[in-house]
């Protein structure tokens, strides 16, 4: 690929007017400060600096970048921990947020790093394109989204990572740097944890749009899972459990399944014990289903079904914290018993957890880098005393199936640990000591799980 004309203007232009405005998915303002403290989406922290810079070019991120001597980029702000965070300076994308190109031919779109998948999925959805899967919310950026390896469910769906095809960054220098997968370091750039320098392009696969529809099971026994593990999750295009660990019952079981145009999909009334559920489920038993996308085998586009959350609701609680660890598919099972052994200490914080499945990538840093993988993610009430105490815990259960933790999310596993779980990342230090040479984008965070510090 010949860098210097990658994002040239071969395709069909897309003006920003073009893309239908959104409702947020959280009722608050964008700025989500208290006393000139910008918070997270789940307000849980305060970044360390409200100095926030909303560019509106390429050109302007280039120039706060050479005159800034430490900054990071804000994605939608879902994460749990402070991998955005700084103490200098921070980028918002908001002005960053359109799509640039669509090459029909080739079935992939080009966008700004700081676009949302719902303002995204619409548009393609009208034009008759689809993503490979979606994450459990539509209301994340493009870049933050493929930073961090966040993902949806299925044996045969990858991250949501792996549908990049090119990405575009500002490197330290302020120089824009271009890769596509024909150079080896785009596999160590596309999860790359904002750490190369700000998001501004991604290139993504699409395929044709399609439709899914999906229902839910309620109480299947968890003793089913034990024989029929791989079977019941790879019963649909996305599979996700629910359960609050205080029975032997798996609360929910969502099952997706694409459907043909014209097709009647076929769900059986009775899976592996669990019963079909006659009205709209929330993943949180007590919520209100009204913000879940529609179910009951009614199919409806792929953007409308994928993510468990309608777009223009706000999808969950709110204040609450969040927790993921990946496992080999092979000890899927194994894992989530592990954890069920912390049933009792674990229930009275909890809102709910998920188990789902990913498919592996060679994404260096991703969380199924070159392994097929069960994902448990667990919403916890914002208990964080409480929750943070019961965090090693969790992981010393898992810790002989070598859990790598969501980079987005809370986890206390300590440098060492990872730096065994991902044997590119000597490889990825060197990406970043070239591209970032004086450790400009690097904070806390990074200097901590990833260098040691």
């Amino acid at each position: 690929m010949n860098k210097r004309t990658f994002f040239k203007n071969t395709y069909v232009l897309i003006g920003a007017a073009m893309v239908s405005p959104w409702i947020y998915c959280s009722p608050k303002k964008p700025e989500m400060m208290v006393a000139d403290h910008l918070l997270n989406w789940a307000e849980n922290f305060q970044f360390n600096t409200y100095n926030v810079h909303y560019p509106k070019t390429i050109t302007e991120v280039q120039d706060l970048v050479r005159k800034s001597k430490s900054l990071r980029v804000l994605g939608s702000r879902h994460s749990f921990n402070r991998i955005a965070d700084s103490k200098e300076m921070l980028l918002s994308f908001d002005h960053l947020n359109k799509v640039i190109l669509l090459d029909r031919e080739k079935m992939k779109v080009t966008v700004e790093g700081g676009i949302k998948y719902g303002e995204l999925c619409t548009y393609l959805h009208d034009n008759g394109f689809a993503l490979h899967n979606l994450a459990s919310l539509p209301h994340i950026s493009v870049a933050g989204t493929i930073a961090t390896a966040t993902h949806g469910s299925g044996l045969e769906n990858g991250n949501l990572s792996t549908g990049v095809a090119a990405i575009e960054f500002v490197n330290a220098s302020g120089d824009l740097v271009s890769l596509g997968k024909d150079d080896e370091e785009f596999f160590g750039a596309v999860v790359g944890l904002g750490a190369l320098g700000p998001v501004t392009k991604v290139t993504l696969d699409l395929q044709p749009a399609f439709e899914v529809a999906q229902v839910v099971y309620l109480d299947m026994p968890i003793e089913s899972l034990k024989d029929n593990f791989r079977e019941i999750m790879g019963s649909g295009y996305s599979v996700s459990l629910f359960l609050d660990w205080a029975s032997d019952k798996v609360n929910e079981v969502w099952v997706k399944k694409r459907v043909k145009p014209g097709e009647v999909p076929e769900f059986p009334e009775e899976f592996f014990g669990a019963k079909k559920a006659s009205v709209n489920m929330h993943p949180v038993p007590s919520m209100d289903a009204e913000s879940c996308s529609e179910q009951l085998g009614i199919a409806g586009p792929w953007y409308d079904r994928l993510p468990h959350f309608k777009m223009e609701f706000q999808p969950s609680a709110g204040k609450e914290l969040q927790s993921e660890y990946f496992v080999p598919l092979e000890n899927g099972y194994e894992a989530m018993m592990a954890v069920r052994e912390m049933s009792e200490q674990i229930q009275p914080h909890l809102f709910i957890s998920e188990i789902r499945t990913i498919q592996a990538d060679e994404l260096w840093m991703s969380t199924a880098y070159r392994r097929d993988s069960v994902s448990i993610h667990t919403t916890w009430k914002q208990e964080i005393p409480k929750v943070m105490a019961l965090l090693p815990q969790m992981e010393a259960k898992l810790d002989k199936f070598k859990p790598r933790p969501h980079w987005a999310k809370l986890f206390t596993i300590p440098y060492e640990t990872l730096n065994h779980r991902y044997s590119k990342i000597e490889d990825f230090k060197t990406l970043l000591s070239k591209h970032d040479p004086e450790g400009k984008f690097r904070n806390e965070y990074l200097n901590k799980n990833i260098f040691g510090g």
